[in-house]
Parts: structure tokens; sequence; C-alpha cells
């Protein structure tokens, strides 16, 4: 039987019930749920940087923006107020979009 010890997605239970198996889950309290977001987070931003893929890339980084999506419920904004903030930070200090890369910054 093999132990995973790791936060899942909302459906995972069922999904792993129809395969015939029976899945030993806990609900998480608000503290180890935040922790278990941030390792999460983790987890799916180092399966990003090893995928070579296109197509695989893409649904890492759907995973880690719904952890993100999770989180900014957890520090008690909706995602929405989220996008917010991200804006406001692109119009007054730009965003990643020119490619800009900084060398040094001369006296």
């Amino acid at each position: 039987m093999p132990t995973y010890r790791k936060l899942i997605r909302d459906k995972m239970p069922a999904i792993i019930a129809i395969t015939g198996k029976e899945a030993n889950t806990i609900t998480l309290s608000d503290e180890a749920f935040a922790h278990q977001l941030r390792e999460k987070i983790v987890e799916e931003l180092e399966e990003y940087l090893n995928t070579t893929e296109d197509e695989q890339s893409l649904e890492e980084l759907a995973d880690i923006l719904e952890l993100i999506r999770a989180l900014s419920q957890v520090h008690g904004a909706s995602f929405e107020e989220l996008d917010n903030i991200r804006k406001a930070k692109a119009e007054e200090r730009g965003a990643f979009e020119d490619k800009i890369y900084l060398i040094d910054v001369k006296e």
C-alpha cells in the first residue's frame, strides 16, 4: 500500500474510488492546509522547471495557478483581488513582457 502524505485536489478521493481503491484521508486545519499549500507549490514549481514540452509546462503552470488561487484565499483575498494587486504593480513597475535583464546599476 503506497503512502503519499500530501495535499491532493478535492475530487481525487472519488477518482481513486472509481479504480476500486480506497483513499485514507483527513481534513487539515487551516494552519496545516496553509503549510501544505506552500509545500505543494514548491513541488509543482519543481515539476514545471523539469519540463521541456510546452503542453506539459502549461499543465504545471495551471497547477501552480490553482495553488496561487487557494493561497490567496488563505491570506484573506479572492483571486480577483490578487489579480488587482498584480495589475496595480504592473501599472506602477511594469510587467515582464519586454524581456529586460538588469546587468548592473552604475553610481
